[in-house]
């Protein structure tokens, strides 16, 4: 796993041992940067579900002015930091050891990307879009990717979010969802 472009390009990252954590493909990743590069330059995102870092380390990479970087277990928030020195992008980066829920309860700021990849699992991209949806924690032009397997609906509503697509990769699916205007 790599820094696929930007100031940290090359830089080799860190991966876990064991099946817990379960990085974004290359493929996947390109195309989620590519579709974005514009909104990165000087924005702040958060990387819920971080795991090893790598999508909130390429954002940063690729210009990003600052991510906060959330997970639950311990040895992903090692990692994540780990990451950070190699690529030499710690200085933008703020590392929680943190429940996604917890988080997002006390968060105060705003983020103009936020980037979603739980477990696959369990109900957390739907609870996650959920509390994200009740609380103003997205920037005005600001917007949500998320990832799940092909065979997982995103099925609901979340009030003051705009589904604005999926893509297919194979067996995973990126939704975008954007801040519903306010006109």
């Amino acid at each position: 796993m790599r820094v696929i472009t930007g100031s940290a390009r090359g830089t080799t990252l860190k991966t876990p041992e064991g099946m817990l954590t379960r990085p974004t493909t290359e493929r996947v990743k390109e195309a989620v940067f590519s579709s974005i590069h514009y909104l990165l330059p000087g924005r702040k995102v958060l990387d819920l579900f971080s795991g090893t870092g790598q999508m909130g380390i390429e954002a940063l990479s690729r210009g990003a002015a600052r991510c906060v970087f959330v997970d639950l277990r311990r040895q992903a928030a090692e990692l994540i930091r780990e990451n950070l020195r190699r690529a030499k992008l710690e200085e933008q980066a703020e590392v929680l050891q943190s429940d996604y829920l917890a988080y997002l309860s006390r968060c105060r700021e705003q983020f103009d990307l936020i980037l979603l990849d739980p477990p696959y699992a369990e109900k957390f991209l739907e609870n996650a879009l959920q509390k994200i949806s009740e609380i103003d924690i997205l920037a005005e032009d600001g917007i949500i990717i998320t990832e799940r397997p092909v065979e997982k609906a995103l099925n609901g509503e979340f009030p003051g979010l705009v589904r604005l697509k999926d893509h297919r990769y194979g067996k995973i699916m990126i939704t975008t969802f954007q801040k519903e205007s306010a006109d």
